[in-house]
């Protein structure tokens, strides 16, 4: 109730999604994402891409694209 009307909201859930990839694949994960998720509803959501300077695999110590 607001200001004497009833109002009913549908709220889509939300869940975090961390995905890290190499950068060839990058761009192919990010279309994926987006032709799935994509509901044209305000709260689809938002993509967010970061550079990662190291990746350290610590049960085999590998580092870098290996270790991904």
């Amino acid at each position: 109730m607001y200001r004497g009307a009833e109002y009913v909201v549908d709220f889509i859930p939300k869940i975090k999604l961390e995905v890290v990839v190499a950068d060839p694949d990058a761009a192919g994960v990010i279309e994926t994402i987006c032709e799935v998720a994509q509901t044209g509803q305000v709260g689809d959501g938002k993509i967010f891409v970061y550079d990662l300077t190291d990746v350290v695999r610590i049960r085999t110590g590998e580092t870098g694209d290996p270790a991904i």
